[in-house]
């Protein structure tokens, strides 16, 4: 077994495993459920961990996580919030400080 990828989110982890498991790769996520160990355990050790079972699907499964991250064309121009005069990042629909919609 191989650790390809680990994140504090277990939302895309959760998400890549999906995505090597349609290409056919068996994985496994360990640690989704210990995020409640932080302050007693090292932040990094309990981040949910994206394996696969098999040594010879690494690189192929490295190279499709590389692939679903890098294609994400979600970050647009930043904008100036209308309701506050926040700056926010392109990525966001809405002003993270009022709730404001994006222009």
């Amino acid at each position: 077994m191989q650790r390809v990828y680990t994140d504090s989110d277990p939302l895309i982890v959760g998400h890549l495993a999906e995505v090597l498991r349609g290409r056919g790769i068996v994985c496994m996520v360990r640690n989704y459920y210990l995020g409640g160990g932080v302050g007693d355990l090292p932040p990094t050790e309990v981040w949910p961990q994206l394996w696969v079972e098999r040594d010879e699907d690494e690189a192929v499964a490295r190279r499709l996580i590389d692939e679903v991250l890098s294609n994400h064309d979600s970050d647009g121009p930043a904008w100036v919030c209308p309701g506050c005069g926040e700056r926010v990042e392109g990525q966001f629909a809405a002003c993270w400080r009022c709730g404001s919609p994006a222009p």
